[in-house]
């Protein structure tokens, strides 16, 4: 299921900043876990991108990071499982997006991940997800849910 900007946007707060954006504003998209669905994506983003006028070098970061994280949902916390789902919510508030991918698998441990940069990794076939997220955004943090796994990622938008 594709949830639309128009359809899920959920402001909190009437108040504006000076160039006439919400405070807080709240983007949502829902999908199954097949891989199919990672090409909608981009669409979301740029509808949210083209509603907070955010800049092509930043949503660029957003794009691949989001990317990425839903790609590794699907893939390893559902397991391409079809009855589950990925969530994926843009936050902006004080002048940062903030991205969250949540998924519904058991989770794992970010810190004993292999850095791929390694030679002994540099042939592998995956594992430069999280490294990549990692590079292109100020701030990932993974956290583990009694229902899932979230990613969350943070980006300066000025």
């Amino acid at each position: 299921m594709y949830c639309s900007v128009e359809n899920e946007m959920k402001s909190t707060g009437n108040k504006k900043k000076p160039d006439g954006r919400p405070r807080k504003s709240v983007y949502e998209m829902i999908c199954r876990s097949n891989q199919k669905e990672i090409s909608r994506i981009e669409k979301f983003l740029r509808q949210v991108s083209d509603r907070l006028h955010i800049d092509d070098g930043i949503m660029y970061r957003v794009l691949v990071s989001c990317t990425e994280a839903v790609n590794n949902a699907i893939v390893h916390g559902n397991k391409s499982d079809p009855d589950k789902k990925v969530i994926i919510r843009c936050c902006v508030e004080k002048n940062t997006l903030t991205v969250y991918v949540t998924d519904e698998g058991k989770g794992f441990d970010s810190e004993s991940l292999q850095d791929p940069r390694e030679e002994k990794n540099l042939m592998k076939e995956s594992g430069r997800g999280i490294f990549l997220m990692r590079s292109l955004m100020d701030q990932v943090k993974f956290k583990h849910l009694k229902s899932g796994s979230v990613v969350e990622m943070k980006v300066k938008l000025h």
